[in-house]
C-alpha cells in the first residue's frame, strides 16, 4: 500500500498484519521502503524485540512505546530519511 511505503508526517501509524512466526517476512516488509525514519515494535517477547531492533533499517527503533524519547539523544535516520544522526559523531 502507498500509506507503507511513504515517510508520512502527523499522526499516522501504519500497522500490518503477518501470519504467526513470520518475523524474517516482517523485517523484508519493513525494509523494503526507501524511507527509515523510525519504527515501534509491540511485544510481549523481549527477547524478540531486541532481534527485529537489530535489523531493521531504522535510525529510532521503539520498543512498547512509540515517539518517547530524550531531546538529547541522537536523531536521524537511514536511506532516504536522512543523512546521518543529529547529535551523534
Amino acid at each position: 500500500m502507498y500509506i507503507a511505503k511513504e515517510e508520512s508526517f502527523g499522526p499516522v501509524m501504519v500497522i500490518s498484519k503477518f501470519k504467526n512466526g513470520d518475523v524474517d517476512g516482517v523485517l523484508r516488509r519493513a525494509n523494503s521502503t526507501e524511507y527509515g525514519l523510525a519504527s515501534g515494535i509491540f511485544t510481549k517477547d523481549i527477547s524478540k524485540a531486541l532481534y527485529i531492533s537489530e535489523k531493521l533499517e531504522a535510525g529510532t527503533v521503539f520498543i512498547n512505546t512509540y515517539n518517547k524519547t530524550d531531546v538529547a539523544a541522537p536523531f536521524g535516520g537511514f536511506k532516504q530519511s536522512g543523512f546521518g544522526k543529529d547529535l551523534g559523531k
